[in-house]
């Protein structure tokens, strides 16, 4: 981690020391946030050490008078970030949509608040701009899951491709463009690329990270060519490439200046949260949980990059913990039997089996069965006895495994209505994505878009999906038309449940469970006692 921030770490927890002692006054500490943003993070193994820089830095970098701002994350950025639009005329559309949007920027916080440090520690260190710590919000709203059109995935939304040029591992079990760490680093080394590519121009790299280095490099020979301004601000680009540079641009100038846009930013402390631990051995995900008391929705968003219900077949693998679950996380693992970490079956080959026809009844991969089994080729014997790890649960209890993610998608879907968007000036499929709380992807799969890239023209309409709340008043007249009825579940509270585990095994959420059965936050679930859920069921 650079010198800066390893100084700020320090004087956080001296002034934070300072404020408990000699006055009465409050920081203002982060939400716990809503289900599934809270959980969403990850950060470098080296942020547990501890840094003592020189009383000559401390001299040089402190401020007394700001001593509560630079514990926050948000205000650090702020103070650092170098770079510059033309005009607030190059960023009025992007303020203009936040202010009318102000619980935006609070939603995002919730997201990035646990891994906001560790972005900022990878993008100093490179010795980036700061402000490109804000670029996963452009790109993905800080959240890990994010999946758009093009395919890209993850905080930095890389597409395939990009992804394994930069090392990003993409099988079966793991997909690293959703690991935030991994993705950081590769976003940075990227970002470098296309810095030395257009000979420091940070405007074009980002522009480029954004459409493709070739696109702006041809528009830049263009203007060459012509006797023009080659810079960013006269090349000609798409329409999603010409905003997406000043959205970054506005989003720096809100984070500095939040009362002037009326814009509420929770403070982020300059903190560790998480630490990393290194598994050498495969584990089913359902120890994780036992063992460190973490829900398997916890459990996957710290862990965003696995696919499955265990950590991979790999050597090595990075998992990311909360700090003060780690020794409990230790102590467990070593003293359970090793042969227990996942659970065999021992199956005998039937005609008509293949490989592929095994590894979806089991939840698996070929290459996993092969590899276990020691089979080379891909011809199985009838009678050929085989061994096939399988989950210790249910399919539906990894909660945020690839396949249950899909499942929840196509469950959102089923119902909806259709709106018909006009492009305004200035609007981009970013900002209408965001209007309306629906995935990019979505809206250009609804509207036959072939590119992105190509930009919306001013006037075009764009139809919509939107999720709808739906009303028990209208009960009676969706059944009608066959679109969802609901139904009342009785579930008995067993050993090891928790709320938020039982809210994803029924497709609610925690919030519902509290409201439906008049539950506390602060009285604990009792072994035994029956919850009401209530279900949206598909009629046929």
């Amino acid at each position: 981690m650079c010198g800066r921030l390893k100084i700020l770490k320090t004087l956080a927890f001296l002034s934070l020391l300072l404020l408990s002692a000699c006055s009465s006054q409050e920081i203002v500490s982060k939400g716990e946030g809503a289900v599934s943003s809270s959980a969403i993070a990850t950060i470098s193994k080296v942020t547990r050490q501890t840094y003592k820089p020189s009383p000559k830095a401390t001299k040089q970098t402190y401020k007394p008078s700001s001593k509560v701002i630079e514990t926050d994350l948000w205000r650090y950025i702020a103070n650092g970030h170098t770079l510059k639009a033309r005009s607030q005329k190059d960023l009025y559309w992007h303020i203009k949509w936040f202010k009318k949007n102000p619980d935006y920027l609070t939603r995002v916080t919730k997201r990035a608040d646990p891994y906001l440090y560790l972005v900022v520690q990878e993008v100093e260190k490179a010795g980036l701009p700061i402000e490109l710590a804000l670029l996963p919000i452009v790109e993905s709203a800080y959240y890990p899951f994010s999946y758009s059109h093009g395919t890209a995935s993850g905080l930095w939304q890389f597409i395939s491709d990009t992804g394994k040029m930069y090392g990003l591992k993409q099988n079966y079990w793991v997909d690293e463009r959703r690991s935030v760490i991994r993705s950081t680093r590769a976003a940075v080394a990227y970002l470098k690329n296309l810095r030395t590519l257009f000979k420091g121009d940070w405007l074009l790299a980002i522009a480029s990270y954004n459409s493709g280095p070739g696109r702006v490099q041809r528009a830049v020979a263009e203007n060459k060519a012509r006797g023009k301004k080659a810079d960013f601000w006269n090349i000609s680009l798409p329409v999603e490439t010409r905003g997406y540079v000043p959205r970054l641009l506005a989003l720096a100038e809100l984070i500095k200046n939040p009362e002037k846009y009326g814009q509420t930013i929770t403070p982020i402390t300059i903190t560790p949260k998480l630490e990393s631990v290194f598994v050498y051995s495969q584990l089913d995900l359902s120890l994780i949980a036992q063992w460190t008391g973490l829900s398997l929705e916890k459990i996957y968003m710290l862990n965003p990059d696995l696919n499955r219900w265990a950590t991979p077949d790999a050597p090595r693998y990075e998992l990311l913990l909360p700090i003060e679950k780690v020794a409990a996380f230790k102590k467990a693992r070593a003293n359970y039997p090793k042969k227990k970490q996942l659970n065999y079956k021992r199956y005998t080959i039937k005609s008509g089996d293949s490989l592929n026809k095994l590894a979806k009844k089991f939840n698996s991969s070929v290459a996993y069965i092969k590899s276990i089994n020691h089979i080379k080729g891909v011809k199985i014997k009838q009678g050929q006895k085989i061994i096939i790890p399988i989950p210790k649960k249910t399919d539906d209890y990894y909660t945020l495994s690839k396949d249950q993610r899909r499942i929840q998608r196509l469950s959102n879907r089923k119902h909806g209505k259709k709106i018909i968007h006009k492009v305004a000036k200035g609007e981009s499929l970013w900002l209408i994505a965001n209007r309306y709380d629906v995935p990019v992807n979505s809206i250009i799969k609804w509207n036959h878009l072939a590119n992105a890239t190509k930009g919306l023209q001013i006037g075009k309409k764009l139809m919509i999906w939107q999720v709808q709340k739906i009303q028990a008043s209208k009960l009676k007249n969706l059944t009608k038309i066959g679109l969802s009825v609901k139904r009342t579940i009785t579930y008995r509270i067993k050993r090891g449940d928790n709320l938020s585990l039982i809210a994803h095994k029924f497709g609610v959420r925690v919030s519902q469970l509290r409201q439906w059965n008049k539950l506390s936050a602060k009285k604990p679930l009792k072994i035994g006692k029956k919850l009401k859920i209530i279900k949206p069921i598909v009629s046929p």
